[in-house]
């Protein structure tokens, strides 16, 4: 049954037991994929035409031992590949480690699923075994960068600080904000918003804030994004000191790689003031840096979708009036899970008619090799 939260503003979805979508007898003519976690709610259509060209195994929500024993003794077959529509649901055997992806039939070719980030993949154990791996972050591109708008601004107008002196109904805190807010806090427009990572959130972010907010943009990325750079009349810093240098507010929209990106170093770097606005991972920031910054003044506020330890937030982050918290819900809207479904079912309609040329957002395709 599904954990999806009821929605509004879409048709209400099919009851599951009215929907074809149990396990179906195998067609030896077809290739077999297993569908993780939960019953697709919205692109019904799609799902019909996955069914007739896949032979789909259902595994619902399997915890990690259970799951590898399938694995092992190979009761699903030499399937091709792997479906997740949901990023709360079909992850429950834990990280897609060495453990198990070494398990995986010599078979499987592609596996696709919701979300952006793929920080809890072996990515490179998964590309040794030429299995290519899509993520589903244009799926969720427009509901990270609103959060990241969201953010930004409460940086520059202490919103945690109103927000919860109004909610605690104590009228001395209220009058202590009511009065002296408006000596810390600005208007964000002709500031420096400096992305790191412009890729298509990237983007995303970037153009928001210079059309609603007037900001002006600098990035850092590994790759020079001219014609991104030319649209956003955005400046390209070819260091990550130097975006840091000359930010005003620094956004992180980048993957994690393995390593913390913003640490005591990189702080001692930013303007004194600067804010730091997080919808990337949270392991990104040394935390503790972070605390320290902020208690020198070098950053004036955060905003923080992600944190280091999740699903525990930092208490000591968490009480301060110049930092929002959020529950790492920047991707999550109905739309973003319409997305989700359809974007895996396209990856692997795609793969099976054109092989990784199909592929609509494979995320390394350069480390697997073949057709």
């Amino acid at each position: 049954m599904s954990t999806t939260p009821t929605d509004t503003g879409l048709p209400p979805a099919a009851e599951p037991s009215s929907l074809p979508q149990a396990s179906t007898p195998t067609c030896p003519s077809k290739p077999t994929i297993l569908h993780l976690g939960d019953d697709v709610r919205w692109n019904h259509d799609l799902y019909a035409e996955l069914r007739r060209q896949f032979n789909i195994i259902r595994t619902y929500s399997m915890g990690r031992e259970d799951f590898k024993e399938k694995l092992r003794s190979g009761e699903w077959g030499e399937f091709v590949g792997m479906y997740r529509p949901f990023w709360n649901t079909g992850g429950e055997m834990g990280n897609w480690d060495e453990e198990i992806v070494s398990l995986l039939p010599r078979s499987v070719r592609i596996f696709t699923s919701a979300g952006a980030g793929y920080d809890w993949i072996d990515m490179p154990a998964l590309s040794a075994r030429n299995i290519i791996y899509c993520n589903a972050a244009s799926a969720c591109t427009e509901s990270v960068a609103d959060t990241a708008l969201l953010l930004i601004l409460s940086c520059y107008r202490a919103i945690p600080w109103s927000f919860l002196a109004a909610r605690s109904c104590d009228p001395e805190e209220f009058r202590d904000a009511n009065q002296n807010i408006a000596a810390v806090t600005h208007n964000p427009a002709g500031s420096v918003l400096g992305i790191i990572g412009l890729g298509r959130i990237g983007v995303r972010i970037a153009q928001k804030c210079k059309a609603a907010l007037n900001m002006q943009i600098a990035y850092f990325d590994v790759v020079r994004m001219r014609d991104s750079e030319e649209a956003l009349a955005a400046t390209w810093c070819d260091t990550l000191a130097d975006l840091l240098a000359t930010s005003d507010a620094v956004c992180l929209a980048t993957p994690f790689a393995g390593t913390v990106l913003l640490g005591d170093p990189e702080f001692k770097l930013m303007r004194p003031g600067t804010r730091l606005v997080n919808i990337a991972r949270g392991k990104l920031v040394d935390e503790d840096a972070l605390i320290a910054a902020l208690d020198d003044g070098v950053v004036s506020a955060a905003g923080l979708d992600v944190h280091a330890d999740e699903p525990r937030v930092n208490p000591v982050l968490a009480r301060r009036r110049n930092v929002m918290v959020l529950s790492h819900t920047a991707g999550a809207s109905v739309e973003s899970h319409v997305g989700f479904e359809r974007l895996g079912m396209e990856n692997l309609l795609g793969w099976k008619e054109e092989g990784r040329k199909g592929c609509v957002s494979a995320v390394n395709l350069r480390e697997v090799e073949g057709d």
